[in-house]
């Protein structure tokens, strides 16, 4: 089994910037995709980014949703196996519960149907 915790999110202005973890715990294996989901209001749950860990001796290769590039960073920190989104020049479109997710199989693993374990969301919410 595999346990997610999630921290961060908040209310922003326009513009700001917010920083969210997902702490992995349990049996994650050294080779997995993490992933950050997101759901705004009335709106099914959408991706945003993923990072494919190949294993502590392998670099770790990203990619984002079109809406973020260029604003959100997803890195991961494999002292904590701690996944990060860092999220910069937010707007109000960003606003949504985010959540963290993981699977360990290999693939690109871009919709929510893919992933096996899910941290519990966090709201994010960007005012105008």
């Amino acid at each position: 089994q595999v346990q997610l915790v999630v921290s961060g999110g908040g209310l922003v202005q326009t513009g700001g910037s917010l920083r969210l973890s997902c702490g992995a715990s349990g049996r994650t294996g050294s080779r997995y995709t993490m992933a950050w989901f997101r759901q705004p209001p009335g709106k099914d749950r959408e991706f945003v980014a993923r990072l494919w860990s190949g294993g502590i001796w392998a670099n770790s290769s990203t990619n984002y949703a079109d809406s973020v590039k260029g604003r959100f960073t997803i890195t991961k920190d494999n002292a904590k196996n701690t996944v990060y989104l860092q999220m910069n020049s937010l707007k109000p479109e960003d606003t949504a519960v985010y959540y963290c997710a993981l699977d360990q199989r290999v693939g690109p693993r871009v919709r929510p149907e893919e992933y096996a374990y899910w941290g519990q969301g966090t709201q994010v919410t960007v005012s105008s």
